[in-house]
C-alpha cells in the first residue's frame, strides 16, 4: 500500500454504514442462495431467470441507476443465452466510470449427501454462511450492492462517479453468450475501472488483489473400441474395452510425479510468497497418507504451471455394471493454462498428445470444447494502488497481490474490448470457502470487510477527477 497511504474521505462513516446495512446484505444473499440458478445444460433455466430477476430488483432498489435491464442474447450456436443484468449510471463532472462485475449463476450442487446442510438452503454455522453460490459468486453480487448502498447512505444518491453493474448468468458454463453481450452492449459497459469480484483472498483476515490467472481448456474426450458391447468372459483378454483404453490414454497425460507430461505446455516464471506443504494440506484436505504432486514451489504449481484434471466420466455405474466389454466411454478433461500461453496453443498441444498416445487403435473424438485465455494484470495504474489501499483500510491488514489457479476467461475479452480500462480482480472467498465443492460457504466477517473495501474504493472514485 506504499503508493497510496492517504485515508479515504469519510471512511469512518462508510464503515458505520456498511455495519448498519450488513444484516440486510446477509438476508439478501440468503434469498439469492435459495434460487438454484445452475446454468449447466440439464438444469432448469427458469431458475437462472429467477435469479436474474432478483438481482435486477436489487439493482433497482439502490435507486442510483439510470437504467436497469435484464438482457439475453444468442450464444454462438444461435440458441438464446441465459439472462444477465446490466445497470448503468453515467459519470458527470469528469469523474471516472467503474464497472462492477459478478455472476449470479452457480455450479451444480453435486451429491446432496456430501452436504452437511441442503445446498440451496442458506445455513449459518459459526461465522460462515453455507450454500451453493454463497461465496461463488452471489456474495460478489451482494458486495457490489452492499457497497453502493453504503456509499449512497453517506454521500447521497446524487453521485458523479459513473456506475455499471454487470451480473452475468452463464459464467459457470463457459460464458457462452458473453461475446454477444459485449458486442451488443459495448457502449454501456465501457468503464475506466473494471472490478471483477470473483476471486479470493490470501486467508479470511488478509485481503488480496489477484494479479495472475491461469487460462482454461475443457472438453469431453470420447474413447471407442467396439461397435457393440460383448460378453467380458467370452471376449475379455483378446478385445480391448473402452474403459481400459481410456485409462491407459489418460495416464499418459502425467509424469510419475504427477506433473503434466504434455509436450508444448509452458509455465510462467514469477516469484511467489512462502507457502509450505502443511498449508497446502490444511487448505486442500489432502489426506495424511497422500502426497502432493508436481515439482517446484507449491504456489508456482498452483498459479504458474499447467495442470490437467479429469473432472468426470460417463461409464456404467457399479450398480448398472454387467459382465460386458464397454464399447465407448467419455471423460471430461479440464486443463489450466499458465500465463504467457494462449489457450489455442495449449489445446493444440493436448490434442496432439492424445492422438499420439491412443492405445490399441482406439477411436477418439473431442467434443464440447470450452476455453479461455490466462491473464496477467497490469498493476502500474492508480486504480490498483487505490484498491490495495482501501482493502488495507477495510481489513486492518496489509493487502497482498496473489495469483490464482482458477480461471476467469472473459477478463481477456474485456481487456481486448476495453484496452484502456484498469482491471481489479477481487473477491470474498477464503481457502475454507470450498467454491464448486460441497459445503461451499462465505466467511461473514470477510464478506462485511469486502463490502467496506469496495465502498471505500467507490468513495475514492467519487473524489477523483480524470
Amino acid at each position: 500500500m506504499a503508493e497510496n497511504q492517504t485515508p479515504t474521505p469519510r471512511a469512518d462513516e462508510l464503515r458505520e454504514a456498511v455495519a448498519a446495512g450488513f444484516p440486510v446484505s446477509v438476508a439478501d444473499l440468503s434469498r439469492l442462495v435459495r434460487i438454484p440458478s445452475v446454468s449447466w445444460d440439464g438444469f432448469d433455466p427458469a431458475h437462472v431467470v429467477a435469479s436474474a430477476e432478483a438481482v435486477k430488483a436489487l439493482a433497482e432498489g439502490t435507486g442510483v441507476f439510470d437504467e436497469v435491464e435484464l438482457v439475453r442474447v444468442p450464444k454462438d450456436d444461435g440458441e438464446p443465452g441465459l439472462p444477465a443484468v446490466i445497470a448503468t449510471r453515467k459519470a458527470r463532472g469528469g469523474k471516472p466510470t467503474i464497472l462492477l462485475y459478478a455472476h449470479h449463476d452457480v455450479q451444480p450442487p453435486g451429491d446432496d449427501a456430501a452436504w452437511e446442510s441442503a445446498p440451496f438452503e442458506p445455513t449459518l454455522r459459526g461465522e460462515r454462511l453455507y450454500g451453493r453460490g454463497a461465496a461463488d459468486d452471489k456474495a460478489g453480487v451482494m458486495a457490489h450492492i452492499g457497497a453502493i448502498r453504503a456509499l449512497t447512505s453517506v454521500l447521497g444518491d446524487d453521485l458523479e462517479v459513473g456506475l455499471v453493474l454487470f451480473a452475468e448468468g452463464e459464467e459457470e458454463f463457459g460464458s457462452r453468450s458473453l461475446p454477444g453481450i459485449l458486442a451488443q452492449y459495448r457502449e454501456r459497459l465501457a468503464a475506466d475501472v473494471i472490478v471483477v469480484a470473483d476471486s479470493g483472498n490470501w486467508d479470511a483476515d488478509t485481503p488480496a488483489l489477484t494479479i495472475a490467472l491461469r487460462g482454461a481448456v475443457a472438453f469431453n474426450l470420447r474413447v471407442t473400441t467396439l461397435a457393440h458391447a460383448s460378453h467380458s468372459g467370452m471376449m475379455g483378454g483378446a478385445v480391448p474395452d473402452a474403459p481400459m483404453a481410456a485409462i491407459r490414454l489418460l495416464s499418459t497425460l502425467w509424469n510419475a510425479d504427477g506433473s503434466v507430461a504434455v509436450e508444448g505446455l509452458t509455465s510462467h516464471d514469477a516469484a511467489t510468497p512462502a507457502y509450505d506443504e502443511a498449508k497446502l494440506r490444511e487448505e486442500s484436505g489432502l489426506l495424511e497418507g497422500a502426497s502432493p504432486i508436481g515439482t517446484g514451489e507449491i504456489l508456482t504449481r498452483l498459479w504458474y504451471q499447467p495442470s490437467i484434471t479429469v473432472t468426470g466420466m460417463d461409464i456404467p455405474t457399479i450398480r448398472n455394471a454387467s459382465n460386458t466389454l464397454v464399447p465407448s466411454v467419455r471423460a471430461r478433461i479440464s486443463a489450466r493454462v499458465a500465463p504467457g500461453q494462449t489457450w489455442q496453443d495449449a489445446y493444440a498441444a493436448i490434442e496432439k498428445h492424445l492422438h499420439a498416445h491412443v492405445p490399441h487403435g482406439a477411436e477418439i473424438a473431442i467434443e464440447d470444447l470450452d476455453s479461455g485465455h490466462p491473464f496477467l494484470v497490469d498493476t502500474s495504474g492508480w486504480a490498483p494502488a487505490d484498491a490495495l489501499a482501501t482493502m488495507t483500510e477495510a481489513y486492518g491488514t496489509d493487502a497482498v497481490e496473489i495469483g490464482a489457479g482458477g480461471s476467469i476467461p472473459f477478463i481477456a475479452d474485456l481487456v481486448e474490448l476495453f484496452p484502456g480500462s484498469q482491471i481489479l480482480i477481487t473477491g470474498v472467498e477464503d481457502p475454507d470457502s470450498r467454491a464448486h465443492s460441497p459445503n461451499e460457504s462465505v466467511h461473514l466477517p470477510t464478506f462485511q470487510r469486502a463490502i467496506l473495501a469496495e465502498a471505500l474504493l467507490l468513495a475514492r472514485l467519487e473524489d477523483r477527477t480524470l
